[in-house]
């Protein structure tokens, strides 16, 4: 990240308690103030409105591929609403189509509003006689970041464009170094957007703009941009009307890690990757399973496919149904059969950071999660070859599958992997406290003090007197992921955690849910004891249940409860309605990038 202005004084904050807010809530709120001057530039290649397939055709008709695309960029402007241009100091940054490094982020964007964009494709002519051994090891000008520099002959290479064609049945190549200061290219684009706030400006680079007009025969397939080079000066021309807007969202968004290097792409998938924003802790995305959009579309189908069941009465949305945050407003869940669980489906959403999964955390991976209540007597009560078998028997579900991996195969492991795909994409992020965060939108004064509530100790010998609410639901997930003894009243037949680990101290102990979109997801607890919210503020301020195994963040509190007060209740409540994602409920399709 590169900050393009000194930091700009924070406007007042609204709350009287941001200061105490920051100090409890950690991850919640300290680094948000930051975060509402980051301005994240992503550029993304493109294809016929589909993203560039590094070492794939580029079109039937061009028998030709890239396989290699990256570029250095530099000295960001932003223009005022006044016409006059805002210019960043040593700004770089390198971009790499097959790294999927295809980001570059500033920060210090001061509040106003803004029309228009501006950067170089290159460096100047002083950067770019200058040592590149001085630089640190992670910016982008230094030699092994980016591949780009000329030892040979000095200075940097602006825009590497290599690839491959055929012609009469031969293979060949051609390699396209845009460099030297007559070649260091300028794009300008209009785009409206008010600074003071995380915003992210998505542009698309059309790889064919970039080529057009060029013929491999007549033009050459090299070019170093020597002087005199009609071909650098064609491809230099190209290259800067090749960029357009693509949208833009006040927000910052991650780029997903993978603990291992990410397997290929099944081949013609196209790569999907979610919007996650960077206020959550950075994802990790399974290396072996890569998101792509037939893959996702394959698991959503699966998803609402009732011949997962064993009467084709049933789907995973039977239970998990979207305007609920893909929970279940019955409070037992019923399968298939009307058999009656004994336990609330919990709400799928941000399964990406889950660290185990069911109430109890009986499975370690959404990958193992997905093919159990297909399994399971009390839900689907099916088995697995059955299932292949009835998709299997389908040509159109055969196709499908074929689109997504490759092949028509349809197996147990494919079924898991299509709908971990699908799930991983459920991620909500945008209820009107995320709004408010990014000063998109503003809490009223009752929603206000239902956050100090959440955000405060309990503790009137210091002088505390709050909810105490962050100890399990902190962070922006707003949840431990921790499993807890929450002081409800105990069947006799459901021990909680217990069951798995056979452990006594586990007795009673309950996965933590998340408390996004929690006006949405009624009933509540487990067993869907509570149908209101304000019967769960009710329970923990003063129906807590002592055992040994309570959770002692909730044991620390009086015999008679915290005994929040009516205005305090209402308070509360108030601020855990803000937490609702109407664009997540309501939405058709999941929001990717």
């Amino acid at each position: 990240m590169h900050r393009i202005f000194k930091k700009t004084l924070l406007s007042k904050m609204p709350l009287r308690s941001w200061k105490r807010a920051m100090v409890y809530c950690g991850a919640l709120l300290l680094t948000l103030p930051a975060a509402g001057q980051d301005l994240q530039l992503e550029v993304m290649p493109m294809v016929h409105g589909e993203a560039l397939r590094l070492n794939e055709l580029l079109t039937p008709g061009m028998e030709a591929q890239v396989t290699r695309l990256d570029c250095l960029l530099s000295g960001l402007a932003l223009q005022r609403a006044d016409d006059t241009w805002m210019e960043s100091k040593d700004w770089f940054a390198f971009l790499s189509t097959a790294a999927g490094r295809l980001t570059a982020k500033v920060s210090g964007i001061p509040a106003g509003e803004y029309k228009g964009i501006r950067f170089r494709i290159g460096v100047d002519e002083t950067t770019n006689k200058s040592d590149p051994n001085r630089y640190a090891p992670d910016h982008a000008l230094n030699p092994q970041v980016n591949g780009l520099h000329w030892g040979w002959q000095g200075g940097y290479i602006f825009m590497a464009l290599e690839g491959r064609f055929s012609k009469e049945g031969k293979e060949n190549g051609f390699s396209y170094h845009i460099a030297n200061a007559p070649q260091l290219m300028t794009v300008e684009l209009p785009v409206a957007f008010r600074g003071g706030r995380p915003v992210t400006l998505a542009l698309e680079f059309d790889v064919q703009q970039a080529l057009a007009g060029i013929d491999f025969d007549k033009d050459g397939t090299s070019t170093h941009s020597r002087a005199g080079d009609a071909l650098a000066t064609k491809l230099k021309t190209n290259i800067e009307k090749a960029f357009r807007m693509r949208s833009m969202h006040y927000d910052v968004y991650q780029t997903p890690t993978f603990a291992t290097a990410r397997a290929p792409l099944p081949a013609g998938t196209h790569a999907l990757t979610p919007a996650m924003t960077q206020r959550f802790p950075q994802v990790q995305l399974p290396a072996d399973n890569p998101l792509t959009q037939e893959g996702v579309a394959l698991g959503r189908q699966l998803f609402h496919e009732t011949r997962l069941s064993i009467n084709g009465t049933q789907s995973c949305a039977s239970c998990h149904d979207q305007t609920h945050a893909f929970a279940d407003a019955r409070r037992f869940s019923t399968g298939a059969q009307q058999q009656t669980g004994k336990r609330n489906a919990m709400a799928l959403f941000n399964l990406a950071w889950q660290q185990s999964f069911f109430w109890d955390g009986r499975a370690a991976t959404l990958r193992e999660q997905v093919l159990m209540p297909i399994q399971d007597a009390h839900e689907m009560n099916e088995t697995l070859p059955n299932v292949i078998a009835k998709l299997s028997a389908d040509p159109e579900c055969k196709q499908a599958f074929a689109k997504a991996f490759g092949t028509a195969e349809i197996t147990p492991e494919r079924v898991a992997k299509a709908l971990e795909q699908f799930l991983l994409t459920l991620v909500s992020q945008e209820s009107r406290f995320d709004r408010a965060v990014r000063k998109v939108a503003e809490l009223n004064e009752s929603e206000k003090r239902g956050l100090q509530l959440f955000v405060t100790e309990f503790d009137p010998k210091r002088g505390l007197r709050g909810a105490d609410c962050f100890h399990c639901h902190g962070g922006t997930l707003f949840t431990s992921q921790l499993f807890a003894n929450n002081g409800l009243e105990l069947a006799n037949d459901d021990l909680g955690r217990m069951a798995v680990t056979q452990n006594a101290a586990d007795r009673g102990k309950f996965k933590t849910p998340s408390l996004r979109n929690v006006a949405r997801t009624a009933p509540y607890m487990h067993d869907g004891r509570f149908t209101t919210l304000e019967e769960v503020v009710e329970h923990y301020s003063s129906g807590v249940r002592r055992t040994a195994t309570l959770d002692p963040n909730l044991a620390k509190h009086p015999e008679a409860g915290i005994q929040l007060t009516a205005q305090e209740k209402t308070d509360l409540v108030a601020f855990l309605k803000t937490l609702t994602d109407e664009s997540f409920t309501d939405a058709a399709t999941t929001a990717a990038r």
